[in-house]
């Protein structure tokens, strides 16, 4: 896909042995536990996921969502232990990695080593800018923001192929990550709605005016070349 750059052959050779197989997981698996060791890491191939952290009490907060080329698992190679849960949001097909080799690819592949390094920097560009919308965006604002944001990473990963992007999320995914209760959220969904920016269907949220969502949202975009996929 032109998202994404090119490996060189010893790094095609080196992925290849890195890989262990594919692994399919339905809608509402949970992919990883939050405290749990896992011995792999995974490359979303197809489908949708959403990272999250629970209370004690059982509350949410969502953290971001998983789309094709993302990596899943990182955290747990530093950490020694997964800091959130990984739940699909569709069925997807994961590419398996082996975590004890994670070593080998520092080791002898500076340029993948500096992959890892984009990929772990991007997400926390992603986390910023999430960060910016639940401190100062205004309900609808972060509303807008979130639905453009995944819209445009989808859009990018080339979802839904060339027709509008339809977003596999209900509207308690929507107030779990914006920090907003299911009422706030439902009455700013309509608003969204009455400014023909978005469409709500039982399969979840159809993006109509993506342009519209990010100017509503004060928000430039992604502003991405080519990225890394491992």
């Amino acid at each position: 896909m032109p998202a994404f750059r090119e490996f060189t052959k010893q790094e095609l050779g080196f992925i290849s042995k890195f890989k262990k197989g594919e692994l399919a997981v339905d809608k509402g698996a949970t992919v990883l536990v939050e405290g749990s060791h896992s011995a792999h890491l995974y490359t979303v191939l197809s489908g949708w996921a959403f990272r999250y952290k629970l209370l004690p009490d059982g509350r949410r907060q969502i953290l971001n969502y998983l789309m094709p080329g993302d990596l899943i698992g990182l955290q747990g190679s530093v950490m020694g232990e997964m800091q959130h849960s990984v739940e699909a949001l569709s069925t997807m097909l994961l590419c398996v990695f082996e975590r004890e080799h994670l070593h080998e690819l520092y080791r002898n592949h500076p340029g993948l080593g500096y992959d890892i390094t984009w990929i772990a920097s991007r997400e926390e560009r992603m986390l910023d800018e999430n960060l910016l919308s639940v401190g100062r965006r205004s309900a609808i604002e972060r509303a807008a923001y979130l639905i453009a944001f995944i819209g445009s990473r989808a859009r990018a990963v080339g979802l839904n192929g060339k027709s509008s992007i339809r977003i596999p999320i209900t509207q308690q995914h929507i107030a779990d990550t914006l920090g907003l209760s299911l009422v706030h959220t439902n009455k700013t969904i309509r608003k969204l709605m009455e400014r023909k920016l978005i469409l709500w269907r039982d399969g979840g949220c159809e993006v109509v005016d993506n342009e519209g969502l990010k100017q509503l949202a004060r928000w430039e975009g992604l502003g991405e070349d080519r990225r890394p996929l491992i």
